[in-house]
């Protein structure tokens, strides 16, 4: 297990060491994040990255990586535990002429218990604190959000059969949104919070540099314009940097040297995701951008 960075500056160049470009407001995040076993909050628009911080960092602190994907109507047995009731039937036939107190102590006894995501992360016989990503928690519905909050404040959930169940040592908690709606402000203040932005042309410019280092410097630099001058658009999904480094892989696939209208018109579906988006894309606005990118580069 490698040990916490000891500075915001540890924190930023060991993250870039893993590919990860982060501004210095997101790294001393991260760093008191790590050293106030904190969770950490991360809010933005899709594609800029809050996910990736925390594969990045269960990569580069040498943690095992929980995630627990949002989505609506999520439930505690989905979220945290369930009782495994087919094997709970089965030692009740097998249990024929057991007294009523042993067979209700047996019932529940750990080996029944089916561990999701929550309790894995805070399970007690963990010989080391993994990374629990909570992804898309704006997906999730509210009254989840009310069962979050003894896990984030405790680091323990309880079972009304078996009692609570602590952590011993705390795990790095990652939690991201979208803000498709509004988290409860209980869950935010257990938090350390940061809104995390799309990065402008020359991080982005960095990014790709280190994520797809193939790229000739000018294709580079083109893919980043035309990408920045596309995210000034009114679209339905801005393009974020997953897609900015899946475009550069697929231009490269076309031995792409520089951006012109055809290889664009061709690629598009791996830049944007909605039709209404490369309607308007592939008109004019294409060659505006393109026009426009010969002006600055």
């Amino acid at each position: 297990m490698a040990s916490l960075p000891q500075s915001i500056g540890d924190t930023a160049a060991a993250l870039r060491g893993q590919g990860y470009v982060a501004q210095r407001e997101l790294a001393a995040a991260v760093f008191l994040a790590l050293r106030l076993q904190r969770p950490l909050f991360l809010e933005g628009e899709p594609g800029t990255g809050k996910t990736e911080i925390a594969k990045t960092l269960a990569t580069l602190l040498e943690r095992p990586l929980i995630r627990l994907q949002c989505y609506e109507g999520l439930d505690l047995n989905a979220a945290a535990y369930e009782w495994n009731y087919a094997r709970q039937m089965l030692e009740i036939k097998l249990a024929e002429g057991a007294s009523r107190e042993e067979l209700s102590r047996d019932l529940f006894a750990t080996r029944f218990l089916i561990k999701r995501a929550l309790l894995q992360a805070i399970d007690p016989a963990n010989t080391v604190a993994p990374v629990l990503l909570i992804d898309e928690l704006d997906r999730a519905d509210e009254p989840f959000e009310a069962f979050l909050l003894e896990v984030l404040s405790e680091f323990q959930i309880t079972i009304p059969e078996l009692g609570v169940v602590r952590a011993v040592q705390p795990p790095i908690v990652i939690i991201t949104s979208n803000r498709t709606r509004e988290i409860h402000d209980a869950v935010k203040r257990r938090c350390l919070y940061h809104w995390v932005d799309f990065p402008d042309a020359q991080r982005e410019l960095e990014i790709l540099r280190l994520r797809v280092p193939g790229a000739p410097e000018a294709l580079a630099r083109q893919i980043v314009a035309f990408i920045q001058g596309l995210r000034t658009l009114d679209l339905y999904k801005l393009p974020g940097v997953a897609e900015t480094i899946e475009w550069s892989r697929a231009l490269l696939e076309l031995d792409a040297l520089a951006l012109d209208p055809t290889t664009l018109h061709d690629t598009l579906g791996v830049l944007l995701k909605y039709q209404d988006d490369i309607a308007r894309v592939q008109g004019s606005e294409a060659a505006r951008l393109l026009e426009q990118i010969k002006i600055q580069l």
